[in-house]
Parts: structure tokens; C-alpha cells; sequence
């Protein structure tokens, strides 16, 4: 736990394995989007005095290890990245000058793991994730 970091009256170490998608599942996050949505990511993380550890964006989800500080709950922070990121997306690559009201770019959910002593496992998850999805793709192009 040499990692810890600390608040006014508080010493903390709490990291969390984060996915979520795109609405549907659909492969959007290619190209000048996964270019710029890292940057976003880190971000709108700082706003909420959270560290994006690691990231990788796959083109039908995103994976993040994120350090949240104990004062801010994981919906919260979850909630404030996909919400203000789905804005940027509207407004930087759909051409929309208001708020994205009534419309979702990210799915409802997301799923969140602890990451306590098994964090170098997780690290090498997100980071080799981009190689096993290549590697099941050509699996199943050979039955």
C-alpha cells in the first residue's frame, strides 16, 4: 500500500475496474473519437479529484482503473465521465450546439470490480485487452 494518497483527515487507497458501452453495443469508438475521448476521460476525471490509472478504449467498450477518492461514490464519478463525455461527443462530432437531451450515446449501465490486491492483474487485463479481442475475432472466423 505504498500508493496511498490522502484527503484533509484521510488516508486512502481505493481503486476501481470500470466498463461500460456505447448504447447497443454499437462499434462507434474508432477513429478521432477514441483519439480524443482518452484526454475527455482524464479529464472530467480530475473534476471529481479522481486518476484514470489505466485506460483502453475498444471500439464496442471502454475499460478504466480509477482511483476515487472516499468522499465521491463510483456512480457518481461514473455517472459524471459517460454524462458530460456524451456532451462532448454531441457537440464535438454530431454537430449539436445544445446539451444531448432525450438522446443516450452511453448504455444505462456499467460494471465496477474492487481492485484490492490483484490490481497487476487487472493492470495487464485492460492493457492486453486490445490483443485478446483481436485473438477471439480470429477464433471465430474458424469454427
Amino acid at each position: 500500500m505504498d500508493d496511498q494518497q490522502s484527503l484533509n483527515h484521510t488516508r486512502w487507497d481505493c481503486k476501481y475496474h470500470v466498463v461500460f458501452i456505447p448504447k447497443y453495443r454499437k462499434k462507434v469508438l474508432f477513429g478521432t473519437i477514441k483519439r480524443d475521448l482518452g484526454a475527455v476521460f482524464r479529464s472530467l476525471a480530475e473534476h471529481r479529484e479522481t486518476r484514470v490509472e489505466e485506460g483502453h478504449i475498444m471500439p464496442d467498450h471502454v475499460h478504466m482503473l480509477l482511483s476515487i477518492p472516499p468522499k465521491y461514490s463510483v456512480a457518481e464519478v461514473v455517472g459524471y465521465i459517460k454524462g458530460k463525455s456524451a456532451i462532448h461527443i454531441a457537440r464535438t462530432f454530431l454537430g449539436r450546439e445544445k446539451n444531448y437531451k432525450g438522446q443516450h450515446f452511453w448504455a444505462r449501465g456499467y460494471f465496477v470490480s474492487t481492485v484490492g490486491r490483484d490490481e497487476k492483474t487487472i493492470r495487464e487485463y485492460i492493457r492486453n485487452q486490445e490483443k485478446e479481442d483481436k485473438r477471439q475475432d480470429q477464433l471465430r472466423m474458424f469454427p
